[in-house]
């Protein structure tokens, strides 16, 4: 990707609600799949801000296993994935056909 292109950085929350409707993940595997898709890993300062905003909103919730939380959909984030995947859709799908 060309340098500075594009900032990706908002569509973070979305990104952790998409990848956790797929499944349950840790925040270090939530941003190591982050990493794969962007070309960067979000920082720890970035992505647990993220998910604590998340939990605050009912979206997602953690339960602890071990040293790690294991955050998973709540039925309000599932339905927050599918508005938000209608938005994408209709603001960006033309991009994928052209």
């Amino acid at each position: 990707m060309e340098e500075g292109c594009c900032d990706m950085r908002g569509f973070l929350s979305f990104q952790i609600l998409w990848l956790l409707s797929k499944g349950d993940m840790c925040g270090e595997d939530l941003a190591k799949e982050i990493e794969k898709r962007r070309g960067e890993k979000p920082k720890a300062g970035t992505i647990y801000p993220a998910l604590k905003e998340l939990k605050v909103k009912e979206f997602i919730k953690g339960k602890p296993e071990g040293k790690m939380v294991v955050y998973s959909l709540t039925p309000r984030g599932r339905r927050a994935v599918a508005v938000a995947k209608a938005r994408f859709i209709h603001s960006f799908g033309d991009i994928i056909s052209s």
